[in-house]
């Protein structure tokens, strides 16, 4: 029967081999975070580890794992900025959207939600749908009857928009 090593004894003699994999995995700078957090969950596991098991590999397998979580956690982490953007910049305006908005408002809600959800927004019919609450169908319908009112009003824009949207 085969005994197993101290956990101190198992540190010592694979605790550079841990080391190498969290650096490459992490790089220097998150590798001791790591190997450490390595080492407590092969501490805690060590006792119910089979005498006969490759425990370098297992210990590889948890470093690996380990640097994984360290990499994400530092991934979550908030980066700091110079400066904080208060607001987003407003759009420049030209005319011609001015008088497309206008033509827009005019429409009743379904449509005008449906022309600009689509084609202002690219948005699929189906997504469409899911946001106004209704079928596909109903959507591109309302979108349909929105683009033949704005043709009707003579916007300019409106053409264009639904000519770029179905090429």
């Amino acid at each position: 029967m085969s005994s197993k090593l101290p956990f101190e004894a198992v540190v010592g003699i694979h605790g550079a081999t841990v080391l190498r994999v969290c650096v490459a995995v992490v790089g220097h700078a998150e590798a001791d975070d790591a190997w450490s957090e390595t080492f407590l969950s092969a501490m805690k596991a060590y006792p119910s580890l089979p005498a006969d098991a490759n425990v370098e590999a297992w210990l590889v397998t948890i470093a690996h794992r380990r640097a994984i979580d360290v990499g994400r956690a530092r991934s979550r982490r908030a980066v700091p900025t110079d400066s904080i953007v208060d607001r987003a910049a407003p759009p420049d305006r030209c005319e011609s959207d001015a008088d497309l908005m206008a033509a827009l408002e005019a429409l009743p809600d379904k449509q005008r939600q449906s022309v600009a959800y689509h084609y202002l927004a690219g948005l699929p019919y189906a997504e469409v749908a899911s946001i106004l609450g209704g079928t596909t169908e109903a959507a591109r319908r309302a979108a349909a009857d929105g683009i033949a009112t704005l043709r009707r009003s003579g916007v300019g824009a409106a053409s264009q928009t639904t000519e770029r949207s179905t090429r």
